[in-house]
């Protein structure tokens, strides 16, 4: 038996299992949006939340932040570079002057118009295609409960930052 700090040897290969996946899927879909959109893989989910994901194709920076878990610098700095590419634009809140609001530009929405079908081929090959769709619907059940358990935290933005 483990000891109580120690992983067992089935919690430690699928932690190695689901790390190497990830790891592997990462590094595929970020050559594909490079080559096919010279975007970044934080890029991509900015630009795919804001075109896809929400209505008004607007996002509080602070909400952008905590839904593609990435600092507030790290933010600041990816939707400076899409600002400068001219894919979104950055305005103060109507609603409360301390916010931001990100919003995707007609040019944004078309980059991602442009890598998605390159980026659909590659999670299909890479992930997709070795699983049964009952497999992979399996894939989507496992990981729905862990994700809402580590989403289930206050938002990152809530969080204290450290001192140096």
């Amino acid at each position: 038996m483990p000891a109580p700090d120690a992983l067992d040897p089935t919690e430690l290969g699928a932690y190695f299992a689901l790390m190497d996946v990830a790891g592997l899927l990462r590094h595929a879909v970020e050559q594909q949006l490079r080559e096919d959109g010279d975007l970044s893989y934080v890029q991509f989910q900015l630009l795919a939340r804001l075109s896809l994901d929400s209505p008004a194709g607007s996002e509080r920076m602070t909400d952008l932040a905590d839904g593609v878990v990435v600092s507030r610098s790290g933010l600041t700095y990816q939707v400076g570079l899409l600002e400068k590419a001219g894919l979104v634009t950055r305005a103060p809140s109507p609603d409360d002057e301390r916010s931001v609001i990100v919003a995707v530009t007609e040019a944004g929405r078309q980059r991602i118009t442009t890598v998605l079908p390159g980026h659909v081929e590659v999670l299909r090959d890479q992930l997709f295609a070795p699983l049964t769709p009952a497999q992979t619907g399996r894939l989507g059940d496992l990981l729905r409960p862990v994700l809402a358990h580590m989403r289930s935290a206050p938002p990152r933005s809530a969080t204290a930052r450290r001192r140096r």
